[in-house]
């Protein structure tokens, strides 16, 4: 089982690209940069990356994110993803990045956007995987906060297939950013969005009528009312399910009791991610094998979230059946 996961075409779909930060990368950029992080050794950062709820997951996420400066920081965050993707047969992304983090710092949004996208063309390139970007509002600031970010991201609107919402749910429901996704929609952006991690049904409602997502991240919480289950598998929308995150900021108690199952089980359309790998424990192979053994998967079952992984991707068509025959292929090959 665990080889075939390994070899196994697949897509991830929501994956924050701060969050792939590995502790040696940190340790070595911020020596390049000359920034004074309170860790002396790899050893620290790793004892560090141990918390307990998402928000003290997001106060080292930041801390981290503040040793990025230059484009050469943001490719070699990237590129060092993309070659993990490579190594566990990830043949297209779409990867999640938070620009309020480093404008807030100063750093010039075209700074974020290239290096990232240099790294993401050069993996193309050089490691045959396709990538999409996705522009996260961070929803602790304001909807004025995002509108900036918005005009910021104009002219590099060719290099940005989405918008996202993510960081802290709690209090800060979707409705608050209602008009900054329907000028970014109007912008050609697809809204996306983090929904029913923390917050309640409520808020995975709200994302879909009032921001019109095409996906939701996460949506553990949709459980919670079995209307919106019914609405989810009517819209054909599908959730971006991260097994090992849930459990790291302790949304699930333990992968026995994760809902994965159930979801299937309800017809919702579910994905495996791997959200923040650095900080939670495990790539997207990670989360596949610890969730199949936790809920004793079929390979049947591993299949279809592989295929839900590429049917439920920004893909065009034509790209799309190109990796399901892959799939195909494979899942045919090695039953």
């Amino acid at each position: 089982m665990k080889n075939f996961i390994e070899n196994l075409p697949k897509a991830e779909l929501h994956l924050h690209i701060e969050g792939s930060f590995e502790p040696e990368l940190m340790f070595k950029i911020a020596k390049r940069n000359n920034i004074k992080i309170p860790y002396d050794t790899v050893a620290e950062i790793e004892e560090a990356y141990k918390f307990n709820c998402l928000q003290d997951f997001l106060d080292i996420y930041y801390q981290g994110a503040g040793v990025l400066t230059s484009e050469q920081d943001f490719y070699d965050l990237t590129y060092s993803y993309l070659q993990k993707c490579a190594n566990q047969n990830v043949r297209h992304t779409e990867i999640m990045f938070d620009p309020q983090t480093h404008t807030e710092r100063g750093i010039p949004f075209e700074v974020v956007i290239n290096g990232i996208s240099k790294a993401c063309k050069d993996a193309e390139e050089k490691l045959n995987i396709s990538s999409f970007l996705i522009m996260s509002y961070l929803r602790h600031l304001s909807e004025e906060d995002a509108f900036k970010t918005l005009k910021e991201s104009l002219p590099f609107k060719s290099k940005i297939k989405a918008i996202g919402l993510d960081s802290s749910e709690k209090g800060n429901p979707p409705s608050k950013f209602k008009n900054v996704y329907k000028a970014s929609v109007k912008e050609g952006y697809i809204p996306v969005a983090h929904a029913g991690e923390e917050g309640n049904a409520d808020y995975i409602w709200e994302a879909i009528d009032i921001l019109g997502i095409k996906r939701i991240d996460h949506g553990n919480n949709s459980l919670q009312d079995e209307t919106l289950v019914k609405e989810i598998v009517k819209r054909n929308l599908a959730l971006t399910v991260c097994p090992l995150s849930n459990t790291a900021l302790q949304v699930v108690d333990d992968l026995k009791n994760h809902p994965l199952k159930k979801m299937m089980e309800l017809g919702l359309k579910v994905t495996i991610n791997s959200d923040d790998p650095a900080y939670f424990g495990g790539q997207v192979n990670k989360n596949y094998i610890e969730i199949q053994k936790a809920l004793n998967l079929t390979k049947s079952d591993i299949y279809e979230l592989a295929k839900n992984s590429f049917n439920y991707s920004l893909l065009e068509d034509e790209k799309k059946q190109q990796y399901l025959n892959e799939l195909e292929v494979y899942y045919t090959n090695n039953k």
